[in-house]
């Protein structure tokens, strides 16, 4: 018998984030194990991010991607208020190249990807879960941007992914009274797109899995044609999708998927 944990491999992107790929279901899990500050982005953690992403944008062998926290108590809860207290101005300006790359790392990884949301995800911890293409909530699950509360604005995208889930009336109420959301609220309002009762890293994991069973080429221009079409006029968007529908149509696995459809079996996706 195959132990599946063969196929796992694990990788350290500073003290804080961890890469896991299983080969067995092409799936990969950035993991955010800072649990004794759950998870709050200071510089070091930011950093180990946009590394992690970047390592995995480079894979073609992933196919999804699931983000998780070792937290039993948060996702993410955003900003390390504890760092920046100390910060000159100068120091804060600084940062902030390494706290963008960190969210804009998630947003752009090529293959579909998941945030697992179990209890608080405030602030940047809410914007790393938005940069995801889903959202899966446990039932202990709080969302918020409450950055004006602080006196600051959300800055890991929040003001543009928000209002492209919930609509920019919503997302206009959401920040500008920094009202924390529990998890059927944020089901309702479509800012998260699963509630799971049991093990929602699990539940990402499996949905992930089922994902990455289709083709990777599919999958990825599947996901450029979804987000670069997004907010264009309509014309414009089906270009888009026609130039991806191009790159895929002729590909390996294209033939492959056509072939084993008609001979009745599993495709075996070459990935290009």
């Amino acid at each position: 018998m195959v132990n599946p944990n063969d196929s796992v491999s694990e990788e350290r992107f500073g003290e804080w984030v961890l890469l896991r790929r299983d080969a067995r279901t092409h799936v990969a899990e950035i993991v955010l194990d800072r649990p004794e500050a759950m998870n709050a982005v200071s510089t070091e953690f930011a950093f180990g991010v946009s590394e992690a992403c970047a390592a995995l944008a480079e894979d073609r062998s992933v196919r999804a991607a699931v983000l998780t926290s070792t937290s039993d108590r948060a996702f993410c809860v955003g900003a390390d208020l504890k760092e920046r207290n100390s910060f000159t101005d100068e120091q804060l300006a600084n940062q902030r190249p390494y706290a963008r790359a960190a969210y804009t790392g998630v947003l752009d990884l090529p293959m579909p990807s998941i945030a697992a949301v179990g209890g608080y995800a405030l602030g940047g911890g809410a914007e790393l879960a938005l940069s995801c293409d889903l959202i899966l909530a446990g039932p202990r699950a709080v969302l918020a941007l409450p950055e004006v509360s602080v006196g600051v604005i959300p800055g890991g995208g929040g003001t543009q992914l928000l209002p492209r889930r919930v609509g920019a009336a919503r997302a206009a109420e959401l920040v500008f009274t920094a009202r924390w959301v529990g998890a059927e609220e944020a089901l309702g309002m479509g800012l998260v797109d699963r509630l799971v009762e049991g093990d929602e890293r699990a539940e990402a994991l499996a949905l992930a899995g089922g994902i990455a069973a289709h083709s990777p080429v599919a999958l990825r221009a599947a996901k450029r044609a979804l987000r670069t079409g997004w907010g264009r006029e309509l014309h414009e968007g089906l270009d888009v999708e026609d130039a991806e529908w191009r790159t895929v149509a002729f590909s390996g696995d294209r033939a492959e998927g056509v072939a084993a459809f008609n001979e009745k079996r599993k495709p075996e996706w070459p990935g290009e």
